[in-house]
């Protein structure tokens, strides 16, 4: 392929990263920036409903959120239908001629699948070509994630560009352990530190065109492997009729689950918040994710915005309105280890003892 037809292609960057390091807040920050005008911007989730989608700031009307692009690392047809109709979109003139592609992938994805899809399917090829592969790290929780997780070694190997995240409440010499172990993974990376999700669009998006041929031989046995088994199964999808996945627990092992709380009617915060730290304080470690939105009964114009990753929580957010027209409170955890109804029944009884206290 010359080098005009290279450069011609739209460039797809996937932004991955293990659950919890950041991600959403890296592109919330891209997407204040007038560089992201003509992107696309694809959101996957891990879960029964999604929220991310809802959580990214949108600048103007040129940035597209395509809200239901699912890029799950079991089901790519999905992704190529998606990039596709946006190729379909350009040509008949309902969408400005894009620029450049974003999909941040669930942080459970396996990101050998994405890639592989990208780099070999025909019916992309003329307008599409993978970018950057920008990874998102916690400063924090890095280190263990890394000891138990073996979707986020992928992650970090794969990657053009590694974005710490957190370091700001990282300690010096868990920061240092952790440069040392990603260094070993993936040497060839570069290594910025992303403070409050912040990071230069010159330098996430100067990676250009990814080029497997460049990277360590573990990355290719990964993409090799995908060959055989896009070979082995071109037509396997697991989707069931809820748009779920049915091979979840064995594609990321059966100890890691994604549920979802709703409540149809305000709750309390106070109730709320110490049940929060109660299941916190017990499950920390085997809570990988909490984000929600949460309509409460002090504020019910102005949601509150929850982010947490084991033990550590963001400082809670207050939205300036609801940022669609869906009031419930709803928060999804991604754990290890834990069922829904543990989380169900704490919820409850918290529930109960300020009813109690109510007056009336």
């Amino acid at each position: 392929m010359s080098v005009e037809d290279l450069t011609a292609k739209i460039p797809v960057t996937i932004l991955t990263g293990f659950l919890g390091s950041g991600k959403t807040t890296v592109l919330s920050q891209l997407v204040k920036s007038q560089t992201l005008k003509r992107t696309a911007v694809i959101i996957n989730e891990f879960g029964e409903i999604g929220l991310d989608h809802e959580l990214v700031e949108k600048s103007d009307e040129n940035f597209m959120l395509v809200r239901n692009g699912c890029v799950c690392c079991t089901v790519r047809g999905d992704l190529i239908s998606t990039i596709g109709d946006l190729s379909e979109r350009q040509q008949r003139g309902e969408i400005e001629p894009l620029e450049r592609v974003v999909i941040e992938t669930t942080g459970l994805a396996d990101p050998a699948p994405i890639l592989h899809t990208l780099m070999n399917e025909r019916s992309l090829h003329d307008n599409f070509g993978l970018g950057a592969v920008v990874t998102t790290i916690d400063a924090v929780n890095g280190l263990n994630t890394l000891d138990n997780h073996q979707e986020a070694i992928k992650q970090i190997g794969v990657a053009d560009l590694l974005l710490l995240t957190k370091t700001d409440v990282a300690s010096e010499n868990n920061l240092l352990l952790l440069r040392n172990r990603i260094a070993s993974i993936n040497p060839g990376a570069k290594i910025v530190q992303a403070v409050n999700g912040e990071i230069n669009p010159a330098v996430f998006f100067a990676s250009g065109l990814y080029r497997p041929e460049s990277k360590t031989a573990d990355v290719q046995n990964w993409l090799n492997a995908e060959a055989y088994i896009e070979h082995a199964h071109p037509h396997h999808t697991e989707h069931d009729h809820n748009g779920a996945h049915d091979d979840v627990g064995s594609r990321h092992g059966d100890q890691i689950k994604a549920h979802c709380i709703i409540r149809e009617t305000p709750v309390s915060w106070a109730g709320f918040s110490a049940w929060l730290e109660m299941i916190t304080a017990m499950r920390g470690s085997d809570l990988l994710r909490i984000k929600g939105i949460v309509n409460v009964i002090e504020h019910p114009s102005r949601p509150i915005v929850i982010h947490g990753v084991q033990h550590i929580f963001h400082p809670p957010v207050h939205l300036n309105e609801w940022p669609s027209d869906d009031h419930r409170t709803r928060i999804v955890f991604i754990t290890k280890n834990i069922d829904r109804d543990t989380i169900e029944e704490t919820l409850r009884v918290f529930e109960r003892r300020t009813q109690r206290k109510r007056p009336g």
